[in-house]
């Protein structure tokens, strides 16, 4: 516990799987103090009028019904990240409280991730490994062949930052770009990285050698990608999904991975985290091809500094 003078902002914790980035804690102890859920837990008559913030860093602490009930000075909920499904919005609302978060700090680093997993895929590179780890291997197989890039056609679901700057990147890779989208974009933006704008999903599933997932999960687009879906797309067609587990029908993915409907996926989010058939064939160099990266996109350090500063300015925007 900090500076008692200073606003308090209720943090999941410091050390832990769940804790804080470690990169925040100076930053925002400048500014706040920092009171750990551990700490309001076993105080919460003494901690709970002071908490004018509640900092979520990985989903936690999780904001519920009894959480906002204990916190009548609560102001803002500032959560790091672009996504804000974890929080029931309406009822935060009906607290008077505002929500804040940071799309734009996490948009080049997923994007970059995007483009890493549709790279590692294409290549093999996750199966090339464990075969050069295994000491079973003496040769590599003269059939061990990844699949082009250049000069293939990705179909980018969700064209909002992220999926914009997966265009920009992929189009360095000379790669026919088509996007399904809410809305067209603007025409100067699509020439200038060359995209074609599928208002129908199917013509881009049918289409796409590499279908990328960058759209935010909503009740509308939870389970997106189905048993259906799957089968519109090229046998040889490679799924990569950066967006939420839950816009994908795992059971469905597994399924088409198994019985060869699509070629691979490359996952940075799934659902649940991590699946369980990954955890347990995860070392079998006969598991179906895909890479599980668990949510990494939005982990770089410069993008980490970026957010500790988030939560002083949304504190100043707060009533």
């Amino acid at each position: 516990m900090g500076n008692q003078d200073l606003p308090g902002v209720l943090v999941s914790g410091f050390e832990g799987p769940c804790c804080i980035c470690e990169d925040h804690v100076g930053d925002l102890q400048k500014h706040f103090n920092l009171i750990t859920m551990q700490e309001f837990l076993e105080n919460k008559t003494q901690f709970g009028p002071k908490i004018q913030a509640v900092y979520i860093w990985g989903g936690k602490p999780a904001v519920d019904l009894e959480l906002l009930q204990s916190l009548p000075s609560l102001k803002i909920i500032a959560s790091s990240g672009a996504g804000l499904d974890h929080l029931d919005r309406k009822l935060i609302a009906s607290f008077g409280v505002k929500v804040a978060n940071t799309p734009h700090a996490v948009s080049s680093p997923t994007a970059d991730l995007g483009m890493a997993l549709l790279l590692a895929a294409a290549r093999r590179l996750v199966e090339g490994y464990r075969l050069a780890i295994s000491p079973d291997t003496e040769n590599f197989p003269t059939n061990f062949m990844g699949q082009e890039v250049t000069g293939a056609t990705l179909g980018i679901i969700g064209m909002g930052n992220i999926g914009y700057k997966i265009a920009q990147r992929a189009k360095a890779f000379e790669m026919k770009i088509l996007y399904h989208n809410r809305k067209c974009r603007k025409l100067e933006e699509e020439k200038a990285v060359g995209a074609t704008y599928c208002e129908r999903l199917d013509d881009l599933l049918q289409q796409s050698d590499f279908v990328m997932l960058a759209v935010s999960l909503t009740p509308q687009t939870q389970r997106l990608i189905g048993r259906r879906e799957l089968r519109l797309m090229k046998p040889t067609a490679i799924l990569v999904n950066i967006g939420r587990g839950l816009l994908v029908d795992q059971d469905a993915l597994m399924e088409a991975l198994e019985t060869g409907v699509i070629k691979a996926a490359a996952l940075d989010v799934t659902y649940p985290e991590p699946l369980p058939s990954l955890a347990d064939d995860r070392a079998s160099a006969s598991a179906p091809p895909r890479t599980e990266l668990r949510a990494l996109g939005r982990q770089t350090r410069g993008r980490r500094l970026h957010q500790a500063g988030f939560l002083t300015s949304s504190r100043n925007s707060a009533p």
